[in-house]
């Protein structure tokens, strides 16, 4: 059977899903995004170039299994076609000595219904990431007659998307935190920018993070492209590095939704769930006080799990906090060994991205 393009939420039954590569992922140098992302403290600050082989390899691995295994549940599974990740990104606004990988597809494919929508992406390191999806994107296309393959318009990523006051290596947490409650975030509105993994699908609404990665005018732009949706706007004012949703806010099921206890959404913002009768729980704690050596990514890549469906979700093998708390809520828990991947760019949930789930276009919200 050809590839059938189709999913509308986080939680109908898996069926077709694409699962990243570690292959030849790079610490990209110094750029405006990247810099406001990484910690003062981290082990990233000042380098760039290739990754140490041993943990591209050990990357790969837990990858390779972990398709393996979906794949055992009967779930197609296409990988990547990664590029050289060395080459230098030129345009005529921009210059950068490296790229950065293809591990988490979640970032840069949006797939709503019957289309796959390539993100902005905001960091010039990731210009060209969508071309290792391309092949896929033209096989979807030859053998599904109704899949859209859709490309948000590339932003120029001139220093004038960028707040200066972003640049430095001595913020401190108490000053971003501050930033982060008055919505002040490294991204300017100069043009539409929006990685894919701020984006939350629950059938006809789309719930959208505004962050470092995502800007209004990209919310903006989001909501013009998907005129039958209703789009809504979130922040999470307790993340000083407000990037990407799927550690802050994941929903499980129709009705569940777990929050970070640490970026709860405001109160504010919390009506449209609140009078539609879902249920918004913190997540258990992490099982790690340490992200792993030269990772981006938050602790809370505990709560970045996949649902394969509402009532089974894959869980990081080492997060035993997050996987005794699904178990309580009624989930079949799979453990998968990932974390050792999270250093190229996420967990469960950002190395995916889907294809197809079953199940059609529903109305969870309907009480605006």
């Amino acid at each position: 059977m050809g590839t059938i393009v189709e999913s509308w939420t986080e939680w109908d039954p898996l069926r077709h899903v694409i699962v990243g590569r570690a292959t030849d992922c790079h610490i990209p140098p110094n750029e405006p995004a990247l810099e406001a992302k990484v910690p003062e403290d981290s082990d990233m600050r000042g380098q760039h170039g290739k990754r140490p082989q041993e943990m591209i390899d050990k990357g790969n691995e837990l990858l390779d299994n972990f398709a393996a295994m979906l794949e055992g549940r009967g779930i197609i599974v296409d990988r990547p076609t990664p590029t050289d990740f060395s080459l230098p990104v030129t345009t005529p606004d921009f210059h950068t000595d490296s790229q950065f990988g293809c591990m988490p597809p979640r970032d840069v494919l949006l797939t709503v219904g019957k289309e796959i929508l390539e993100a902005t992406m905001s960091y010039r390191c990731r210009w060209f990431e969508y071309l290792c999806y391309r092949p896929l994107m033209q096989r979807y296309f030859d053998e599904d007659p109704g899949f859209r393959h859709e490309a948000a318009p590339k932003p120029r990523l001139t220093d004038a998307d960028y707040h200066d006051n972003y640049l430095s290596e001595k913020i401190g947490v108490e000053q971003r935190l501050k930033w982060a409650a008055e919505k002040h975030f490294v991204t300017t509105e100069e043009e539409p920018l929006f990685d894919a993994a701020d984006v939350l699908r629950f059938g006809k609404d789309l719930v959208v993070q505004h962050g470092f990665t995502t800007n209004l005018k990209g919310i903006e732009w989001l909501k013009r492209h998907f005129p039958d949706h209703r789009v809504h706007t979130v922040n999470f004012p307790g993340d000083p590095y407000p990037i990407h949703i799927d550690a802050t806010f994941t929903p499980l099921r129709p009705g569940l939704i777990l929050n970070n206890p640490q970026r709860r959404l405001p109160d504010d913002q919390r009506g449209l769930f609140e009078r539609n009768g879902w249920e918004i729980v913190d997540a258990a704690q992490p099982a790690h006080n340490q992200p792993p050596a030269l990772c981006y990514s938050s602790v809370w890549l505990s709560m970045n799990v996949l649902a394969l469906d509402d009532k089974t979700v894959c869980v990081e093998a080492s997060e035993v906090y997050q996987a005794d708390q699904l178990d309580k809520l009624g989930f079949e828990v799979v453990p998968v060994d990932l974390r050792d991947a999270y250093a190229f760019g996420g967990g469960l949930h950002c190395c995916t991205a889907d294809v197809r789930r079953e199940g059609g276009l529903q109305d969870y919200f309907p009480k605006q």
